[in-house]
């Protein structure tokens, strides 16, 4: 398959068009940022670890029947994903109060909430990602109610999934973002889960020394932000 034009580049990710319309290529750069940019830094190994680990996470996801746009993996920084027009959401999932929510409510960030909890948030970050519901994403057109429902409930399925998954490997779940779209190659088909499962979108602590292992490290300033992602991978089982 041949790679073609560059259709998009975010913050850490370049997306390519290939001779196939509905097939992309994703590349995952060295690149890592935080606070909606404001924050930049190259890290050695970033893009290889997280091609692997979200190539990993989406393998099981789709064992498990949640679907995704991943296909497989071409290279060490490169996956053929497929072409979809996307949900301009954020959906998150958190078992733990963390970051924002701590922020945002004024609770001790830490506390294990009583059962998952789910936010949706407009993505833009021109906007720093504002919170928004159900009501805000029907009423300006961005999901249908239907689509709504599907994202929550998708939503909650991952985490049935992966929280044991982690737990295994001895890692908290503690929150995480998806983003949802509709496939090019199915016309009126179902959404299914698109971009990334890495440790840049998601918390991830140690679950006996409540150690972070996640783009919080860079955030704060930890340091040895690679060695603890390819620590998560190690824990996982994942191909490095």
């Amino acid at each position: 398959m041949e790679t073609r034009k560059e259709l998009y580049r975010g913050k850490a990710k370049t997306v390519y068009a290939t001779d196939d319309p509905l097939r992309l290529v994703m590349h995952y750069r060295d690149d890592v940022s935080a606070f909606d940019g404001v924050k930049l830094a190259r890290l050695d190994g970033k893009g290889e670890t997280n091609n692997r680990i979200n190539a990993w996470v989406m393998e099981r996801l789709t064992e498990a029947g949640i679907r995704s746009h991943f296909i497989r993996m071409l290279n060490e920084r490169e996956s053929l994903v497929r072409a979809m027009k996307m949900v301009p959401v954020e959906c998150v999932v958190r078992n733990v109060c963390a970051g924002s929510m701590a922020k945002r409510y004024g609770i001790e960030e830490g506390r294990r909430l009583p059962e998952p909890l789910f936010e949706f948030f407009l993505k833009s970050d021109a906007l720093h990602d504002p919170l928004v519901n159900d009501d805000h994403i029907r009423i300006l057109g961005w999901a249908s109610a239907a689509d709504i429902a599907r994202m929550r409930e998708l939503s909650y399925r991952v985490n049935d999934v992966l929280k044991p998954m982690f737990a295994g490997a001895g890692i908290d779940l503690v929150d995480y973002k998806l983003e949802f779209g509709h496939p090019l190659d199915e016309p009126g088909g179902d959404l299914v889960l698109g971009d990334e499962f890495t440790p840049d979108g998601c918390r991830l602590w140690d679950a006996k020394t409540g150690e972070k292992l996640d783009k919080d490290r860079f955030r704060r300033d930890l340091g040895e932000v690679i060695e603890h992602y390819r620590e998560v991978a190690r824990r996982l089982g994942v191909p490095l």
